[in-house]
């Protein structure tokens, strides 16, 4: 006989699934919300992830061409054009293709100034390497010589604008577009297309661009085109240490190193997520397995084994999870639609350009995070299985037996907590802090394991009060021990990464706050750059720095000078900035105590943080700065300071010592300090009128800096916002779940009081009590899981990731909303269940006792 009952037991579990969840629509929702929720924003931000990846790489891939390598200067900012020469007449160089790069700005119809991105090439031979450049002359243009318009591409004064150009310009062939040029405004004719659909691009001859952008005699780069079993090594060595080989693809693995740390953080946080869903999954399967102690029982009893019973709650799950995963896809699908339209595909964060990539489905990574999400359901259920393999059948039926579970390894969580202190101070591993990421995680493991132990200490008090209402609920607590814990667990489960990201986000942003409020002294500022590559295509003379300093009202000008420094390939460029330091103790937010002057003769330099953490600059280092013509100058580094606009490090260096080793007197920036009683609109005015084009200016004062910095700064975690909003609603969903399934299978207790003489107002005090006082005793116990979770993610997660170090606020009011919300969540749930179970006959409450 038992040997031909697992033929019929699978279709006999799933009948007991089917009417399990057709009986209790409630619970099944709340599981499967909390698998779909976690699986979907760890999908999306997948998705959001590759998506943006792939269109970065697709767009440099068609910029560029495919080359077999690039030939780009080796410190200096250009290559001489004499190389050009000397390259094409290598034997190992089929083909070589000269480029010029630069980034500026363009007038867009209404005046505004538009990112823009010229490519300068040889038309002659830029076809064969990067096709999607070749210009498309509009067949109703003529030349004025009657010739075909196929020779407009040979004109340094016609350009040919990609989709994105064209529709960000509104420019028709045959209109003018202006394009800055240092201080001023080159006018050049539209003549046609190209088809690279990437960001805002223009294509111009070669010779143009060297005329028009003040970079005669220079280029930017070399496409080659190797001969079949070309020596690389050889013609490299051929060219001399002022040349380096470079992939096709460069940009795109600098990129993508730069965005690492952001991309894999969301990941973590998603998968948290994820992981407190899962937790909810056990917190209601638990509740589950409670409620139907007396059917598992009777079934025991009837011959079904401890191993069937398991694989019940386990194919419950399972049933859960996979359905859950599958919502959570398609959800998460959706989501990741959305972000890319409305956030682009570097969510705010502004590294990745910020446009709007199609979506890239991936069939690998749906099953890998559904499978992920039937992981965490069947995680979130195993232990709510043992206990029903566990049940002794005949004791359960009287209402005895039943272990304590929370007796069990009460080391347990201790030891996590200690290993997961422990593993915050693990230094990081290839640039990520995958210590603290597991120190994060066995923190919230290690706290709600400690639970049950925290929770036998209170229950193991004996209360002063005599009050029956509250002796009856402490009593009852401390024989259904188990029931209690799981409701404080989920409580804290779902409040401690709510409360962690909250702590984590108001740090980060009241520092940048502060630091705003450190490195904006002045009283106006003035820019022609706004990114650090536009900052060789945009700038200012001296002479427009001597007239702003002239302009009634302007007590002081101080100018600075933005420069691109390449220390390693692999990296994006440190921004060098030539300013006035002075007292950089005053001038700079330092980071500790500055190295002592040692008077060598070396010139002084400043490093950020990030500068320090990605390339070693730490103070007392002597490095070799390139300078734009392609010497190397030795300098020291000083000290290090604090910089929240550039995650690629920046270097600081007086501007008079910039002058005096470069050459270069150009500026990017203005800070002007004004006269009392000055109005600041009519130095504005003034500054415009100085300037070729009042668009080439941004004037701004500092307020309009700082509330424009931070709704960057609010943009790129928009979605650490969502991730924060998913962990409470799931939370709030558990604790609902968790209350309601609690007090609806207190039926026939509640009829036995009321039959005792106690009255219905009294019952409902009693469940509320109950639910107010764990709840905020979870409350308690997740505020402060989180907040030791928030310091790892602070002083841990954010310095390794990103490279900067920011100082620990806590959000009092915010936090006191987060644990005021689950309070509130928790008792009035307990107060509409205690309603709902306690409004029905008292005959009927107790007649299963019969």
């Amino acid at each position: 006989m038992r040997r031909s009952r697992p033929a019929g037991a699978l279709p006999l579990l799933l009948t007991l699934i089917a009417q399990e969840m057709r009986h209790h629509p409630g619970r099944v929702a709340v599981a499967l919300l909390a698998v779909a929720l976690g699986v979907a924003l760890a999908f999306a931000v997948h998705l959001i992830n590759a998506s943006a990846l792939a269109e970065f790489g697709q767009a440099v891939r068609t910029v560029n061409g495919q080359p077999d390598l690039e030939l780009r200067p080796a410190g200096a900012r250009q290559l001489d054009e004499a190389l050009y020469a000397q390259v094409a007449a290598r034997p190992e160089v089929a083909l070589a293709s000269p480029v010029i790069e630069i980034d500026t700005v363009a007038l867009d119809a209404g005046g505004r100034k538009r990112g823009l991105r010229v490519i300068g090439q040889d038309m002659l031979v830029a076809a064969a390497l990067a096709p999607a450049l070749l210009p498309r002359p509009d067949p109703a243009l003529r030349e004025a010589s009657g010739d075909a318009p196929r020779l407009a591409a040979l004109d340094p004064d016609r350009l040919f604008l990609n989709p994105a150009a064209q529709r960000l310009f509104g420019v028709t062939p045959g209109g003018t577009l202006r394009v800055q040029s240092g201080g001023r405004l080159v006018a050049l004719t539209v003549s046609g297309s190209v088809a690279a659909d990437t960001s805002p691009l223009a294509v111009i001859d070669i010779a143009g661009a060297q005329a028009h952008f003040d970079r005669l005699g220079q280029l930017g780069r070399i496409d080659l085109r190797l001969a079949p079993g070309a020596d690389r090594a050889a013609l490299l060595a051929a060219l001399g240490p002022g040349v380096r080989a470079a992939a096709p693809d460069e940009a795109a693995q600098r990129v993508s190193n730069l965005s690492q740390a952001y991309r894999v953080n969301l990941t973590v946080l998603a998968l948290v997520a994820l992981f407190t869903g899962a937790f909810l999954v056990f917190s209601v399967q638990s509740q589950a397995v409670a409620k139907r102690v007396p059917q598992l029982a009777l079934l025991g009893v009837i011959g079904m084994t401890g191993r069937e019973r398991l694989a019940l709650v386990l194919l419950e799950s399972a049933l859960l999870g996979s359905v859950g995963a599958l919502i959570g896809l398609a959800l998460g699908a959706g989501l990741a639609l959305l972000a890319l339209q409305v956030l682009g595909g570097d969510l705010g964060s502004g590294l990745l350009g910020g446009g709007a990539p199609a979506l890239q489905w991936s069939g690998n990574a749906a099953a890998v995070y559904g499978g992920l999400g039937l992981l965490a359901a069947l995680a979130g259920g195993w232990q709510p299985a043992q206990v029903a393999a566990r049940l002794a059948p005949a004791q359960s039926l009287k209402g005895l037996g039943g272990e304590d579970l929370q007796a069990r390894r009460p080391w347990l969580g201790p030891l996590l907590l200690a290993l997961g202190v422990a593993l915050a101070f693990a230094p990081p591993w290839q640039g990520l802090p995958l210590g603290a990421y597991a120190a994060v995680a066995l923190l919230l493991v290690g706290g709600i394991v400690t639970v049950p132990l925290l929770v036998g200490g209170v229950l193991g008090r004996r209360p002063g009060a005599r009050q029956p209402i509250l002796l009856l609920a402490l009593e009852r607590a401390r024989d259904q021990r188990d029931s209690a814990t799981i409701t404080v667990a989920g409580v804290v489960a779902s409040l401690a990464l709510s409360v962690a990201l909250t702590v984590m986000v108001a740090s980060f942003r009241d520092s940048v706050t502060g630091w705003l409020d450190e490195v904006l002294p002045a009283d106006l500022y003035a820019r022609t750059a706004a990114t650090l590559a536009q900052a060789d295509g945009a700038y200012l003379e001296p002479d427009f720095v001597r007239a702003a300093a002239a302009l009634p009202g302007v007590a002081r000008v101080q100018a600075q000078r933005i420069v691109p420094v390449d220390l390693d390939p692999a990296r994006p460029p440190l921004a060098l900035i030539a300013r006035e330091i002075g007292d950089a103790r005053r001038t700079l937010p330092l980071v500790g105590e500055p190295a002592e002057p040692v008077g060598d003769g070396r010139p002084e330099i400043w490093a950020s943080e990030g500068a320090v953490a990605l390339h070693g600059l730490a103070p007392g280092r002597v490095l070799a700065l390139p300078l734009p013509d392609g010497r190397r100058i030795e300098v020291r580094v000083r000290g290090v300071w604090r910089d929240y606009a550039r995650q690629s490090g920046a270097l600081a260096i007086e501007r008079d010592t910039w002058q005096r080793l470069s050459g270069d007197r150009r500026v990017n920036d203005l800070a002007l300090w004004l006269a009392p009683g000055t109005d600041p609109g009519a130095v504005q005015a003034g500054l415009r009128a100085l300037a070729a084009d009042a668009a080439l200016l941004e004037i701004a004062s500092p307020a309009q800096i700082r509330a424009t910095s931070l709704a960057i700064f609010d943009r790129s975690f928009a979605v650490t916002y969502w991730l924060q909003a998913v962990a409470i609603v799931i939370g709030l969903f558990g604790i609902a779940a968790s209350f309601s399934s609690q007090v609806l299978a207190r039926r026939r207790e509640f009829g036995a009081l009321q039959h005792l003489g106690m009255a219905r107002r009294q019952v409902l005090a009693l469940v509320c009590a109950e639910g107010a006082v764990w709840t905020g005793f979870g409350a308690l116990l997740g505020l402060a899981l989180g907040l030791a979770v928030s310091v790892v993610l602070v002083h841990v997660v954010n310095p390794q990731s990103f490279h900067w170090t920011m100082e620990m606020a806590l959000p009092w009011g915010r936090l006191a909303a987060l644990a005021a919300a689950v309070l509130i969540a928790g008792t009035l749930t307990a107060w509409i269940a205690g309603r709902a179970a306690a409004s029905r006959e008292m005959a009927l409450a107790v007649k299963e006792d019969w």
